[in-house]
C-alpha cells in the first residue's frame, strides 16, 4: 500500500519584522527673551527621512523621528503602493544614515507607473498622495457608525489631559485613534499627513486583533468601523481620504476644514467634526453619525449664594 504524503497546510501569513529606532522627540537651544535675557527652551526635532523600497528611492520624508517603522508602513497603505502589510518582509529605519529600508516580499508592482504622477498637498511639510487621489473615493464604502456627543466630549478632553512634545516644545501636530471613548493610540510628527500615515501603519499591524477587529484569516487590517479619528489640524482632502481609505468613518479636528475637504467627506458620507475645543464644535458633514445631547452643551447651573 502506498501512503501519499498530506499536502503542506498553507502557512498563516506574517508580518513584517520592524527595527525600533529611537531619536530624540526634542532639542535644547538657547533663545533670548523679550526682557533680553538668555534662557533654554525645547524644540521639537525635525529630521529627514528616505524611504527605499527594494533598494530603489522612493521619497524623502520630514519627521519627528517617533515611530518611524510605523511611519514608513502607513506611507505605504495611504498612497496605495502595496495592498497588504503582509506585502512586506521587513522595515529598517537607521538613523545614522537617515534611512528606511523597505523589503517586499514579492516586489511593489509597476512602481514607476504608480509614482510617476504626484499631487502635492496642503499638509505641513508639503504632504503628497501619488496617483488616483480622486479615483479611490469611487470605491470606498464607509461602514455605518456613530458617535455620541457625550462620547466626543471625553475624546476631546482625553487629548487635552495626553502627556505630549507639543505641551513642552510645541509646532507639532496630534493625531489619535480612538475606540469610543478608548484612546488606543496617539502620535505627534511636524506635519499632521505623517502622523496619520503612522496611526494607518499601526492599524496594519494590528491586522486581526481581537474584538470586533477579529480577522481569522489574518489579512485585513483592523477595523476603522467603529472607530474615530482624532487630528489637531485642519481637515484638508488629504485628511479626509486617508481617514476613509482606513475606513474610519468619523474624524474629529480641533481646527477647521477646507471646500475640498468638505466635498470630499460628503460625497463619502463621512462625518467630519471640526473647531472641537470644550463643549464647542461644528459637524460640517455626516450629521446622521451624531447623536447630539444639546443639554450637555448648557453651562452647569450654579445656586445662587444666599
Amino acid at each position: 500500500m502506498i501512503r501519499r504524503a498530506s499536502p503542506p497546510a498553507c502557512a498563516p501569513p506574517v508580518l513584517p519584522r520592524l527595527t525600533r529606532a529611537q531619536a530624540p522627540l526634542t532639542h535644547l537651544v538657547e533663545v533670548v527673551n523679550e526682557q533680553g535675557m538668555h534662557e533654554q527652551v525645547q524644540l521639537p526635532a525635525e529630521r529627514p527621512l528616505t524611504i527605499y523600497v527594494d533598494r530603489r528611492e522612493l521619497v524623502t520624508l520630514m519627521t519627528l523621528g517617533a515611530r518611524p517603522e510605523l511611519l514608513v508602513l502607513g506611507y505605504l497603505r495611504n498612497q496605495r503602493l502595496l495592498e497588504s502589510v503582509f506585502d512586506v518582509e521587513s522595515v529598517t529605519v537607521d538613523w545614522q544614515v537617515q534611512a528606511a529600508a523597505v523589503r517586499t516580499r514579492h516586489g511593489m508592482a509597476r512602481m514607476e507607473e504608480r509614482t510617476a504622477r504626484k499631487v502635492v498637498t496642503t499638509g505641513c511639510g508639503q504632504g503628497s498622495m501619488f496617483g488616483g487621489f480622486m479615483d479611490a473615493v469611487e470605491h470606498i464604502a464607509l461602514p455605518a457608525a456613530r458617535l455620541t456627543q457625550g462620547q466626543l466630549y471625553a475624546i476631546v478632553n482625553a487629548i487635552r489631559i495626553e502627556e505630549s512634545t507639543y505641551k513642552s516644545a510645541g509646532s507639532v501636530h496630534a493625531c489619535a485613534l480612538f475606540r469610543g471613548e478608548e484612546l488606543l493610540i496617539f502620535v505627534e510628527d511636524v506635519g499632521r499627513h505623517n502622523a496619520i500615515d503612522t496611526i494607518a501603519g499601526w492599524m496594519w499591524m494590528h491586522s486581526g486583533a481581537g474584538g470586533a477587529d477579529a480577522n481569522p484569516a489574518g489579512q485585513l487590517p483592523m477595523s476603522g468601523a467603529d472607530k474615530v479619528f482624532y487630528t489637531t489640524g485642519r481637515l484638508t482632502s488629504e485628511m479626509i481620504i486617508k481617514s476613509a481609505q482606513m475606513g474610519v468613518p468619523i474624524v474629529v479636528s480641533r481646527s477647521g476644514m477646507t471646500q475640498m475637504g468638505h466635498t470630499l467627506a460628503q460625497q463619502l458620507g463621512l462625518c467630519a467634526i471640526g473647531r472641537a475645543t470644550h463643549r464647542r464644535f461644528v459637524c460640517y458633514s455626516g450629521a446622521h453619525r451624531l447623536v447630539l445631547q444639546p443639554e450637555l452643551a448648557r453651562p452647569p447651573i450654579v445656586p445662587a449664594a444666599d
